[in-house]
């Protein structure tokens, strides 16, 4: 089996995750890991058995200050690959795009950019078959991936009219709490709808769909509150149906113990998930309620790998390996190890 040699230029939140994953796949190499920085984050990656590469001439001699073994420079490892991922930071990634245009590099981006960078965003779920063969995507984030997945579950189900939603947003990712978050307050964002809901429309044109967020005194992950009136009259047994149909919606119960997202947090880690990640949207089935044609719930995001599976999904897309969605899904889903149901 021919396999898609893939690099991943920033080992930070999201790039550790994907090259992991990477390296899980059958039909995937990691070619490498690029970074720029030479602490903890980028010292880890030579004992995990992985090649680094610095990402600027400046960044060399640091890392090499710092006992790293340096595999070479970006421009070295593009050479070596077919497909790279950017997982830089806000505003990096724009400055890249041409320089893996210029080695011949299929590229697949975060959604920290703009969908005009690559004029596609992708969730594999609902537009994997537009991506074939493209030279970039950009994989959504982690909280519009959540929306298109539940309100795809709900269109394809042909129940979704329309729907309004809550982001109750971490205030930091963990790593970096010590510099900066909230305390004790709650921030509301300035402009509604908020981003969100309009970048969701990027992967499925035709929602009607309006999202509000604030920011919360809190770094474990995203909470999302729904109201969504349906096409017609339905139960609540044909609303839990379609999100069951659709892939990456995994169901937990309050009844259970799992109350609250800290809960859910220290489950992931008693499943013995790597770094405690959760791929999946988390639904509480015994929240859901459904009133005729409207229904109402709630789910969590665990911001930090909920777009892992979209991003290997995305590289087969664009090197064409697995023409067929469900095909990649069911791959991903196996090697990562995602769920349904958490404990049933």
């Amino acid at each position: 089996m021919k396999k898609v040699r893939v690099a991943v230029n920033g080992y930070g939140v999201i790039g550790k995750r994907v090259a992991d994953a990477v390296r899980l796949q059958e039909d995937m190499e990691l070619a490498g890991v690029a970074d720029v920085v030479s602490d903890y984050r980028l010292q880890i990656a030579p004992r995990l058995g992985l090649a680094v590469y610095a990402a600027t001439p400046q960044a060399e001699a640091p890392m090499r200050a710092a006992a790293i073994p340096v595999a070479g420079l970006l421009s070295d490892l593009l050479g070596a690959c077919d497909v790279v991922v950017d997982c830089t930071p806000k505003k990096v990634a724009p400055g890249n795009k041409a320089v893996y245009e210029s080695a011949g590099v299929k590229a697949v981006f975060h959604g920290g950019e703009a969908h005009a960078l690559t004029g596609h965003s992708f969730v594999a779920q609902s537009n994997y078959a537009s991506a074939l063969g493209r030279s970039s995507t950009r994989v959504v984030s982690c909280n519009t991936t959540s929306i298109v997945r539940t309100l795809g579950a709900l269109k394809v189900a042909g129940l979704l009219k329309r729907a309004r939603g809550t982001l109750i947003r971490r205030a930091s990712d963990p790593w970096e709490a010590h510099a900066e978050g909230i305390m004790n307050t709650v921030v509301p964002e300035k402009v509604i709808p908020s981003h969100q809901g309009p970048d969701a429309l990027t992967v499925i044109p035709d929602l009607d769909v309006v999202t509000i967020a604030v920011k919360a005194a809190h770094n474990s992950s995203h909470l999302h509150t729904w109201w969504v009136e349906l096409t017609r009259q339905a139960t609540r047994d044909e609303v839990l149906a379609a999100f069951r149909a659709a892939p990456r919606i995994a169901f937990m119960r309050s009844c259970d113990g799992l109350v609250a997202l800290n809960s859910t947090v220290e489950l992931m880690t008693d499943l013995g998930r790597p770094r405690g990640d959760m791929w999946e949207v988390a639904l509480w089935e015994d929240i859901l309620a459904v009133d005729g044609d409207q229904a109402c719930y709630a789910y969590q995001v665990f911001n930090q790998a909920i777009v892992i599976p979209e991003t290997v999904d995305a590289i087969r897309a664009l090197s064409g390996i697995e023409p067929d969605a469900v095909q990649s899904i069911r791959k991903t889903d196996a090697s990562l190890g995602l769920r349904r149901d958490f404990l049933r």
